[in-house]
C-alpha cells in the first residue's frame, strides 16, 4: 500500500473535526514526500531551520540567567510541543500539524524575551510608523527568510497563536491555549527556582485548585481542556479552571514579568537595542531577500540576534578599539 493511502485510511479513524494530512495546501505546490505526510515534512523544515537553533540563546523570562535549569525560548517550545501534541492525540486531532505549529510558533522572537519585543515595537512605531509583533515576524521568517513552503495550516497556526486571532483548525487552537498554559507554569518553576517568588507567595485559592506542583498544575489543566473541548466541539477550557489560569497569569504579571527582579536588566536593554536599532536604521544591513524595504532590513537583522548577539554587536559599536 502506498504511504498516502495508508495515512489517509489511518486518518479516518480521527475525529470529524480534525484537519486531514491530504492534499498538501502549499504557495508553492510540490510533490509529496514518499515516506512523510505534508505536516511532518513542514515539522522537519522548521527543526532545520537556522531560526529555531538560535532559540535556545533567546531570553524566556530571565536575562542571561546563571544557572543550566532555567528555560530558554528553544526549552519552552519544546515543552509547548509535547503538551499540546498530548491534547491532540486525546482529542483525536492531527498530532503532526499540531506538532509543526508548536516547534515554529516562536521562531520570530527577538532578543531579550518579552523586553526585547516591547522595544523592537516602539523604535519601529517612532521610526517608521509600523509595529513588531513576534508572531507575525515568525510568519516572515517561514515564508520570506527562509522559504519553508509550508502547508496553508501551519503557516495559520504560527501567525494566529497569539493576539486577536482565531486559528483556523483546532490544532491552531489547542497551540494557542497550550502556549500559555506551558509558559505560565514553568515561569512559576523558574521564579521559585531564581528566588524571585517563595512557595508561599503563590495565591492560594488557585494553586489549592490547579496543583502545587508544575505537573499537577499542567495535568488539571489538560484534563479540564480535553474534557470540555471533547464536549464543546472545540478547544475549550472550562469556567472555573480556565478562570483560575487567568489569574494565575494576572499574579505572573505583576509578581514576576513586570517586577522589578525581572525587570533590573530593561534599562540596560532598551538602551542596548535602541542603540542597535539606530544604528542599522540609519545604515541598513544588507538585506536578507530580494526587495526587503529598509525598514524589514533592520527588523530582520535585529529580530534576528540571540541575546549574545546582540550584546557582541553593541559592544562592537560602544566600546572603543584600541590603537596599535
Amino acid at each position: 500500500m502506498e504511504f498516502r493511502e495508508r495515512i489517509e485510511r489511518r486518518e479516518e479513524l480521527l475525529s470529524p473535526l480534525a484537519e486531514r494530512s491530504y492534499p498538501a495546501r502549499r504557495a508553492r505546490q510540490e510533490a509529496d514526500s514518499a515516506h512523510r505526510t505534508p505536516f511532518q515534512r513542514d515539522r522537519d523544515r522548521i527543526v532545520h531551520s537556522k531560526a529555531f537553533r538560535r532559540l535556545k540563546h533567546k531570553t524566556q523570562v530571565f536575562i542571561a540567567p546563571e544557572g543550566d535549569h532555567y528555560r530558554t525560548r528553544l526549552t519552552h517550545t519544546l515543552e509547548a510541543c509535547g503538551i499540546a501534541r498530548n491534547v491532540a492525540r486525546a482529542l483525536g486531532l492531527n498530532e503532526d500539524l499540531t506538532e509543526a505549529i508548536s516547534l515554529g510558533h516562536d521562531l520570530g522572537h527577538p532578543p531579550f524575551g518579552h523586553i526585547g519585543e516591547a522595544v523592537l515595537d516602539g523604535c519601529m512605531q517612532a521610526r517608521y510608523g509600523k509595529r513588531f509583533l513576534h508572531n507575525e515576524h515568525s510568519l516572515r521568517i517561514v515564508e520570506r527568510l527562509e522559504a519553508l513552503n509550508l502547508t496553508e495550516q501551519v503557516r495559520d497556526g504560527i501567525l494566529n497563536h497569539t493576539g486577536s486571532g482565531r486559528p483556523a483548525t483546532l490544532e491552531g487552537r489547542i497551540v494557542k491555549v497550550v502556549d500559555r498554559v506551558a509558559y505560565i507554569n514553568h515561569d512559576i518553576d523558574d521564579a521559585l527556582r531564581a528566588g524571585v517568588l517563595r512557595p508561599d507567595d503563590l495565591p492560594d485559592a488557585e494553586i489549592s485548585l490547579l496543583g502545587t506542583t508544575t505537573s499537577e498544575r499542567i495535568e488539571t489543566l489538560v484534563r479540564d481542556m480535553i474534557e470540555r473541548s471533547e464536549q464543546g466541539g472545540d478547544i475549550v477550557q472550562g469556567e472555573e479552571v480556565g478562570g483560575a489560569m487567568l489569574r494565575l497569569r494576572k499574579f505572573m504579571f505583576d509578581r514576576v514579568y513586570l517586577a522589578p527582579d525581572a525587570q533590573r536588566e530593561k534599562p540596560r536593554i532598551e538602551r542596548m537595542l535602541s542603540t542597535l536599532f539606530s544604528h542599522y536604521a540609519d545604515d541598513p544591513p544588507p538585506a536578507a531577500v530580494a526587495g526587503a524595504t529598509d525598514s524589514e532590513r533592520v527588523v530582520d537583522y535585529l529580530a534576528g540576534m540571540t541575546d549574545r548577539y546582540a550584546m557582541k554587536a553593541f559592544s562592537e559599536l560602544s566600546v572603543p578599539e584600541g590603537f596599535w
